[in-house]
């Protein structure tokens, strides 16, 4: 029989040796949403906490996406070193539309609808060249609900959130949200009324990153703070 000293250096060992084991926290699978509204990735608790200010029709956030969504996630979210807040700066009335899409159902469902129309941005957004006048128009009058639907329909976005197992009901169900429109709103104006001016803008906490419009850019001052 063991000495009670010897069963619980074995115990200890074994504990030890499970935590070894353990796989750590993967902070990528963790998906929140925050009061702005927008949606926070990985550890609420990160060391350095990255603001992204985005607009579904700007070129650029397209570009961002495409080239650090991936770096991101793998080199500096899934660790928990940091995390990333979300949060929608509306330029135009397709880019609003685009913001209740992506907001659209459970908060787990957002990275992918975010990536989604950042992603096919250049597909989708050709519309907002080819329209006709009538197309145009149809954007501009009626209700806010009306305006929408008729983008979603114009767009394709009523195709494209079904490839995500979206019914139309739930899509305009999503698209008469006027709270969530009306607070989105609220925080462009907010955001604005802080000095952000155009997207893709980054804050780390309440520092606006001046001069900080790309992932190469961005990376190196990301680096800087691990």
């Amino acid at each position: 029989m063991k000495s009670p000293l010897k069963l619980l250096a074995v115990v200890g060992a074994a504990i030890l040796s499970l935590a070894a084991a353990a796989p750590a926290q993967n902070w990528n699978t963790v998906v929140a949403r925050t009061p702005w509204p927008g949606h926070l990735f990985g550890n609420p608790a990160a060391k350095v906490k990255l603001i992204e200010y985005v607009s579904y029709t700007c070129p650029h956030c397209s570009e961002f996406q495409i080239e650090s969504e991936a770096p991101l996630r793998l080199n500096y979210i899934r660790s928990g070193k940091l995390s990333l807040e979300v949060r929608p700066l509306l330029r135009d009335p397709v880019d609003a539309t685009v913001a209740l899409l992506a907001y659209c159902g459970p908060k787990d469902k957002f990275p992918i609808n975010h990536s989604m129309f950042l992603r096919s941005q250049s597909k989708w957004i050709v519309p907002m060249v080819t329209a006709s006048p009538a197309q145009r128009q149809r954007w501009s009058t009626g209700s806010r609900l009306q305006r929408a639907r008729a983008i979603a329909a114009d767009f394709h976005f009523y195709e494209m959130m079904a490839t995500r197992g979206y019914s139309r009901t739930m899509i305009d169900k999503c698209l008469a949200d006027e709270g969530l429109a009306d607070r989105m709103a609220k925080g462009t104006d907010a955001a604005v009324n802080a000095g952000v001016d155009h997207t893709p803008t980054f804050a780390i906490g309440d520092q606006i990153l001046m001069g900080t419009n790309d992932w190469q850019l961005l990376e190196a001052q990301l680096a800087a703070r691990m």
